[in-house]
């Protein structure tokens, strides 16, 4: 049966993305490859338009909307790196966007996105379900809904950080991915997979925040409750509909972090690799920093999903 997405679609969002997004750097460590015992190639989308690799994924979905839709506008829910991406992506457009943020999403990126033009709408996650807040309002003001994952296009979009990676640096026995909602991953893995079938893909979540591992245990997904992680990206409750056939026919393993590997590892990338990356970033440098994946990967690319932190944690690290 064929997967929602196909390496053709990555392909075809490579093309649309030319021009728009970055292609952004894949940087090496010495230092780091001592203490990983391997060698580790970090794909850094901490400097993509928006600051996160969300802005393909948003740009691809909201470019291909008839020029109708795009008149009406669109709305999004996130908590902060898709909020940016569909705010700027709209600015770019010359589009309204409205997003849906929660009550306590980091200040920083509510900044960002408001100052991308977009109206915020916000609710509290704790007590509100954020896709029928969003649907509800969109219902209501006739916008289109611009999913943070769960969409062939955000999908496609997402898996042109792999090829990137993969065209820059093809020979990787390994590639380590965050998991939210599962579009980065489900991305990664049909790129990645549609140039080397033999590569092991691993997604990395929070010990907190673990969805998508516990349901590829069980073999269906299940919604838990609203995470508690620092890794304020990676809060989602239930892995996405389309995303979850994807990794479950691809992925190698899923592994855990605690929030204290999290945080060790953004004071290691500013300290040791000169990057400012944020802890839903970290996570998968965080996995193969504390050799949480297989042995025998001695070449693994990671990717770095964005570099949006809060000011105020990035000062308490030191505290």
């Amino acid at each position: 049966m064929r997967e929602i997405i196909d390496f053709d679609d990555v392909q075809n969002a490579y093309q649309r993305l030319q021009g728009v997004a970055h292609q952004t750097p894949v940087l090496t460590s010495r230092t780091l490859n001592s203490r990983c015992g391997c060698e580790v190639f970090l794909k850094c989308e901490n400097f993509q338009r928006g600051g996160a690799f969300k802005f393909r994924g948003a740009y691809h979905m909201i470019s291909q909307l008839s020029v109708e839709k795009q008149k009406q506008g669109v709305i999004a829910y996130s908590s902060g790196n898709h909020a940016q991406a569909v705010a700027l992506v709209s600015r770019f457009l010359g589009i309204k966007a409205v997003i849906c943020m929660p009550l306590d999403a980091p200040p920083v990126k509510v900044a960002a996105t408001r100052e991308y033009g977009a109206e915020i709408a916000f609710y509290d996650r704790h007590k509100e379900d954020r896709v029928t807040f969003a649907e509800q309002i969109a219902k209501e003001r006739n916008l289109t809904l611009v999913p943070p994952y769960d969409h062939p296009h955000i999908m496609a979009g997402q898996g042109t950080a792999a090829l990137e990676l993969l065209r820059e640096i093809p020979d990787l026995d390994a590639i380590a991915a965050p998991i939210g909602g599962g579009g980065l991953i489900s991305g990664t893995c049909i790129a990645a997979h549609g140039i080397n079938a033999k590569i092991n893909i691993y997604g990395v979540e929070p010990a907190g925040a673990d969805d998508t591992l516990q349901s590829l245990q069980i073999g269906e997904r299940i919604q838990i409750a609203p995470p508690d992680t620092v890794a304020d990206g990676l809060r989602s409750q239930i892995p996405g509909e389309l995303t979850f056939p994807v990794i479950k026919n691809h992925l190698a393993e899923i592994v855990t972090v605690s929030d204290e590997e999290i945080l060790e590892t953004v004071k290691f990338a500013m300290l040791r690799l000169k990057i400012v990356i944020e802890p839903s970033a970290a996570v998968a440098l965080a996995a193969v920093l504390h050799n949480k994946l297989a042995e025998g990967c001695s070449r693994i690319g990671v990717l770095i999903s964005g570099g949006n932190i809060a000011p105020d944690l990035l000062g308490n690290l030191w505290k």
